[in-house]
């Protein structure tokens, strides 16, 4: 017969009963109440404790419901087999280790120039939670699941709008809206033949996802007009991933004539041969009108997929991306798929179609381009108001939330992030996309987000990145 000497605390605002559930439930799973061991009964454990049979009688059918304790007919209490666990020894005690002095921290970052970076502020947040309120209060049948591939009326609004700024040319069964285009481009992997060509510098999450959904990838080099379609051919690759709007990360747009020798290629091999038009940044072309995409060239029906997303528009957050299929993919989609739901609420899917249909998302683009504009301008005069003549030089500006500024007299790179870090500063080399993983040691370039600096800040971002620069350079000289 065991014998408990468990404390229990009057004066306490948990209850006694509570108290003694946990007092035993822990030696329980410690194992010093071994598996198959009689409680004492309600009656003398009170009497020990000197407290209620109430309180044992209450604290012992807790532990019963719970699964700790096993009430056998005119016997009692026993502990259960599989909850009591083996005892443990204590090791032995070791000679405490030397406390080490905590490594120094980096500043903390008081200069985001990342490129994944948004300005909050530019949310319409008004329009957005006035749709989002209505359809919660006039649509309870949002509250069921929904298509697979969406809701039509998002898909039908975005293929509406698509076509008349993008030249896509699709229906709205084509669309597939999914959280994110890492997302889509995972469950797009399975169904693409062979190697897959990625753009190098490139989008290293792009490489990643395809490589994680067993698809081989090869890098080939990007030059000023973007992907090099000679390297493509000598690849063997049977898909290509571009960001021919906006190359990411060097800014470059992919010209007319090397987009028609992109689909002359894939279209040597059809149903073989396949092109991910990664639609990137395409919203934000300042100086210039965009050209029309891979997609709308190659026809509803041609070798290209279309890949876009809100994260930049809207905000990250909102997890919406979709994908426009050719027509002979849908079959295999469907058949690989049917059985998935979409991964995105149908309440932020009908808010969005809304946004589209009755004109707000237009309007917001237009005021985020000026915004933003405003506010590369500013970044770039700051910097060349830094630097000296010559000393750097600004590239990618036409498009995009991030620019690139190439120093004439690079120190190491390794020099330049830590001397950033020092300073408060975040921001990417271009050796970061580097995705053969052979980066160079004074590659020099930066690439500098602006999306979510403050407008205020861009005088100290110039002046904060030449003391950087300098401080690298005295780095990596050794003085």
């Amino acid at each position: 017969m065991v014998h408990l000497t468990t404390a229990l605390d009057a004066a306490s605002a948990v209850p006694l009963y509570e108290q003694l559930y946990k007092s035993l439930a822990d030696e329980m799973r410690a194992g010093t109440l071994a598996a198959g061991t009689r409680m004492p009964g309600k009656r003398r454990l009170a009497a020990e404790l000197s407290v209620s049979v109430n309180t044992v009688d209450a604290a012992y059918q807790l532990l019963a419901a719970e699964g700790y304790l096993e009430s056998r007919e005119r016997s009692g209490f026993y502990v259960q087999e599989y909850l009591a666990l083996p005892q443990r020894t204590e090791p032995e005690m070791q000679a405490a280790a030397p406390v080490q002095p905590p490594e120094p921290k980096d500043t903390p970052v008081q200069f985001d120039l990342s490129t994944r970076g948004v300005d909050p502020g530019l949310f319409p947040f008004r329009t957005w939670a006035r749709l989002q309120k209505e359809l919660l209060y006039s649509s309870p049948e949002l509250l069921t699941h929904g298509d697979a591939q969406g809701d039509i009326e998002l898909r039908q609004a975005l293929a509406e709008y698509l076509e008349e700024y993008r030249g896509v040319r699709c229906g709205a069964d084509q669309i597939v809206v999914g959280a994110g285009l890492e997302y889509l481009l995972g469950l797009l992997a399975p169904l693409l033949p062979g190697t897959a060509a990625v753009e190098n510098p490139g989008y290293p999450r792009a490489r990643q996802v395809l490589a994680n959904n067993g698809v081989s990838c090869c890098c080939l080099p990007v030059d000023e007009g973007g992907l090099s379609i000679e390297a493509l051919y000598r690849s063997g690759a049977a898909v290509c991933y571009v960001t021919p709007s906006h190359q990411f990360p060097t800014g470059v747009t992919m010209p007319a004539g090397r987009r028609a020798e992109l689909l002359r290629w894939a279209s040597r091999q059809p149903g073989q041969r396949y092109i991910i038009e990664d639609d990137y940044d395409s919203e934000f072309r300042f100086d210039t009108r965009p050209l029309p995409s891979l997609q709308g060239m190659a026809g509803a029906d041609g070798p290209v997929v279309y890949l876009s997303t809100c994260s930049r528009s809207l905000a990250p957050s909102i997890r919406i991306a979709y994908m426009v299929l050719p027509r002979h993919l849908l079959p295999a989609w469907q058949r690989t798929y049917r059985l998935y739901s979409s991964p995105v609420g149908r309440f932020e899917q009908q808010t969005l179609a809304r946004f589209i249909t009755e004109g707000y998302f237009t309007r917001h683009l237009a005021r985020e381009r000026v915004a933003y504009k405003a506010r590369r301008d500013a970044l770039a005069k700051a910097l060349t108001g830094a630097f000296g003549p010559g000393e750097l030089k600004l590239m990618g500006l036409h498009t995009g939330l991030h620019l690139l500024a190439k120093l004439a007299d690079p120190p190491a790179d390794a020099a330049l992030r830590a001397a950033a870090a020092q300073a408060g500063m975040q921001f990417s080399l271009l050796s970061d996309f580097d995705l053969t993983g052979s980066r160079q040691e004074k590659c020099g370039t930066l690439v500098l987000g602006y999306g979510s600096l403050a407008d205020d800040a861009c005088p100290l971002v110039g002046e904060t990145l030449k003391r950087v620069c300098t401080a690298a350079r005295e780095a990596s000289s050794g003085r």
